[in-house]
């Protein structure tokens, strides 16, 4: 159940068959932030969640933080009915939870399949980035509009030109974490940022990362009106570390959180450490967050408070679903999530 969408500009498609490449005209990130800006009470808003994400995770504020959505939204029907139920639980948990919705656009894949809302939000295999580039910031327009703090994977670079300004939290995936251009781009970003440990579950990978994109950079990109540029960063003080298991290895454990703590302090980064309780830490059984966010959090009330954080997937309905024709509504399309009800209970009794 998605909204349409009548495109405006000409699509211009550019190619022959030597190249084995298309171009279509997309508008620039300029262009778009004009046709569809965010209101300064809606800037203002954003500029005070990524304050609020930094004092927790700097430890000023003591409150947890807890990214937490669908894996990836695949309908803005169902998306919104979420935001609007997850923000009212939000407002209600506000002394002990900062909670941020997540609003992934990109889908990462090991091999093939839908790569989200961005590139193909019909689902046809097609892929329409002028419409899904439309569709995801209107999305994440009518999000904030509800007062919440927003979160995203940052897959493409050149996507956070478009809607990064909207959001709150960025995370780095298992896949990126160890990619030049995604340090690059997250030295420039102003907001916090979680590294994911490496596919194999170590966090070496994480480390480096955070080191490299705490420092300058010069590097190749595109300007806000589409031109090339050598874009220079001044480097983001604001990373840390996102334990996410990997390979039949999980992380959540109090002797994983030591062993990454000592090494992050070792290495002069922040100690402040997330834990995504879905992934390979769950075994890709949607259930077992439930338990391990009850681990975690048993844990930073024993004294641990490196523990600045959870990671839940989370929607509607439980589970997950084959993409088709006739869809459940409010259940992923992706990675199995927990279902509102069970949401709703967790995060009251932690």
């Amino acid at each position: 159940m998605n909204m349409s969408l009548n495109t405006e500009l000409t699509h211009q498609v550019v190619g022959s068959p030597a190249t084995h490449r298309e171009e279509v005209v997309l508008p620039t990130p300029a262009e778009l932030k004009l046709q569809m800006p965010a209101s300064d009470d809606i800037v203002r808003q954003v500029d005070e969640h990524r304050q609020a994400i930094r004092r927790i995770l700097q430890g000023s504020d003591t409150r947890t933080l807890i990214v937490m959505g669908p894996c990836s939204i695949h309908d803005e029907v169902a998306a919104l009915e979420y935001g609007e139920k997850l923000k009212a639980l939000a407002d209600e948990v506000s002394d002990r939870f900062l909670i941020v919705m997540r609003a992934y656009l990109e889908k990462p894949r090991t091999t093939v399949g839908w790569k989200g809302l961005l590139y193909d939000p019909e689902r046809t295999g097609a892929g329409d980035l002028h419409e899904g580039l439309r569709r995801s910031r209107r999305l994440l327009l009518n999000l904030a509009a509800m007062g919440l703090p927003l979160a995203t994977e940052a897959l493409s670079p050149f996507a956070m030109d478009y809607l990064g300004d909207l959001v709150s939290w960025t995370a780095i995936g298992a896949r990126t974490t160890e990619s030049q251009v995604h340090r690059e781009m997250v030295s420039g970003l102003p907001m916090p940022t979680g590294f994911k440990n490496g596919t194999d579950g170590g966090i070496a990978v994480a480390t480096n990362a955070m080191r490299s994109a705490s420092h300058p950079h010069h590097h190749l990109g595109v300007s806000a009106t589409g031109a090339p540029v050598m874009i220079t960063t001044r480097g983001n003080p604001d990373t840390h570390l996102v334990l996410r298991g990997g390979r039949g290895i999980t992380n959540y454990d109090a002797a994983s959180i030591e062993q990454a703590v000592g090494a992050l302090a070792e290495a002069g980064l922040s100690t402040a450490v997330m834990v995504d309780c879905s992934h390979d830490n769950a075994c890709k059984q949607s259930e077992r967050q439930l338990d391990i966010a009850q681990d975690v959090m048993a844990q930073r009330r024993a004294g641990n408070h490196h523990i600045r954080g959870l990671m839940l997937e989370s929607f509607l309905e439980p589970g997950r679903q084959d993409d088709g024709e006739d869809l459940r509504y409010g259940c992923s399309i992706t990675d199995p999530c927990l279902g509102w009800a069970q949401t709703e209970a967790l995060i009251r009794s932690l």
